[in-house]
């Protein structure tokens, strides 16, 4: 298949659908899913009726999410978190999305982000371009790494998180040295629309969760940007990082990058780009 947008129809009906529950609904009862990890209720429960309105509409489509899994197979594959930044919308911060992506042979090709509490939604499939609200979105034309503002992804919780937060916080550090400001939003998602938009000028996150990444990744690509692996490959689901980057200066913070990883012990001796963090 190559016309991907003829799914972005079904995929916008489905991220309004969650987008609306997120609004009329509390987060309700917490689950535990691990140190300092949570899914509420209303994860479940959304992911539960977006995987069933894409089995009807599209069943001839996997379907992975992040909360119960995957369920049905084939080369195409519905990629959902139901919400995106849970902790920010249990304590009532704004900033969380639904985001739903395709991957077809590994590779983000469709994406749908809303965000239910800031009002957008962005869209994207290769080919056609992005949008938020259905307006054209490009890529910033920041040229200097000076002028930029760049997110990183959260810090690690859970099993190792002490090494891989040593990472993250180095790579913080290197950054405050070099770009205007760094930020942490808590989502992914948005941090990918957002750089789309042209609201940041790179998202730089050290993980390559599908659920967090797909929909964004596609979005990103369609409004210009760059989005490789640390080692500079173009990225796709089986990258172990995902840095999304506006392209004037990826080689700079692909550079910066390669620094942390290579400064000992952090980078235990050389560089850890193909390897899950």
């Amino acid at each position: 298949m190559s016309d991907y947008g003829q799914l972005l129809p079904v995929a916008i009906e489905a991220v309004a659908r969650a987008a609306e529950i997120m609004r009329r609904k509390p987060p309700g009862a917490l689950t535990v899913k691990g140190d300092r990890d949570m899914a509420s209720a209303l994860d479940y429960e959304i992911e539960r009726d977006i995987r069933e309105l894409l089995r009807v509409a599209t069943p001839d489509i996997g379907f992975l999410g992040e909360e119960h899994g995957v369920s049905g197979s084939g080369d195409m594959q519905w990629v959902l978190d139901p919400i995106d930044g849970t902790a920010n919308f249990v304590r009532g911060i704004p900033l969380c999305a639904v985001s739903l992506g395709l991957l077809h042979h590994g590779e983000a090709v469709l994406g749908v982000i809303e965000l239910p509490f800031l009002g957008n939604r962005y869209a994207a499939a290769q080919g056609d371009g992005a949008t938020v609200d259905g307006k054209p979105i490009r890529v910033s034309g920041t040229s200097r790494l000076s002028e930029a503002i760049v997110a990183i992804g959260d810090y690690a919780v859970g099993d190792g998180a002490a090494a891989k937060n040593r990472l993250r916080l180095a790579l913080t550090a290197r950054l405050a040295e070099s770009v205007q400001r760094v930020r942490m939003t808590g989502t992914a998602a948005l941090d990918l629309a957002w750089l789309a938009e042209g609201k940041l000028d790179a998202a730089l996150t050290l993980s390559n969760r599908p659920w967090d990444m797909t929909a964004g990744v596609a979005i990103a690509r369609e409004a210009g940007a760059q989005v490789v692996d640390c080692s500079g490959i173009r990225h796709d689901a089986n990258s172990s990082v995902t840095l999304a980057i506006t392209p004037a200066f990826t080689s700079d913070i692909l550079n910066l990058l390669r620094r942390v990883l290579q400064t000992p012990p952090l980078g235990q001796g050389g560089s850890r780009c193909r390897h899950p963090s």
